[in-house]
């Protein structure tokens, strides 16, 4: 580890799959694989951030997307789990190979997340009552049923 920690630098560094932030904090990636039936190349990263309590996800993407020559908008980080102690982070990168596969691959909430999708907000009890008109409907109508519901509670 010592050798990829350098000294309070203000860019980047690239070496390998190796990248040092400002601050020493050391973002490496592992498990990489590429996945072309999802247009997407998925890995593990690793965070080593002494004296840090953790890294923002936006700073992440972009150090991420500079490592693999993408775009920060097609780079969604999640699932990041501080280790007991502090100074280490370990988590879940996904980089799209294209905003339509993003829009079509990935859910709704992590979109949202990354300012790529907006959710309209609905009250639980419309929620609610949308599922259990649906439930009133057996057979071949029932999918009508649930989005007629769902359409009426989105109208209120």
């Amino acid at each position: 580890w010592s050798s990829c920690l350098l000294p309070q630098q203000s860019h980047f560094q690239v070496k390998t799959n190796y990248f040092t932030m400002s601050d020493a904090v050391v973002v490496k990636t592992r498990k990489f694989k590429k996945n072309p039936l999802l247009s997407r190349r998925q890995m593990i990263v690793d965070i080593v951030h002494p004296g840090r309590a953790n890294v923002p996800k936006t700073e992440l993407a972009e150090v991420v997307a500079k490592m693999h020559k993408a775009d920060p908008k097609l780079v969604m980080l999640f699932g990041f789990k501080t280790k007991f102690g502090g100074g280490k982070s370990t988590g879940f990168c996904l980089i799209y190979d294209n905003e339509e596969a993003c829009l079509k691959f990935e859910p709704k909430h992590r979109l949202a997340r990354n300012g790529m999708f907006e959710m309209k907000e609905q009250s639980r009890k419309a929620i609610k009552e949308a599922k259990n008109k649906g439930k009133k409907v057996r057979g071949t109508g029932r999918s009508l049923a649930k989005h007629r519901a769902k359409r009426a509670a989105g109208a209120d």
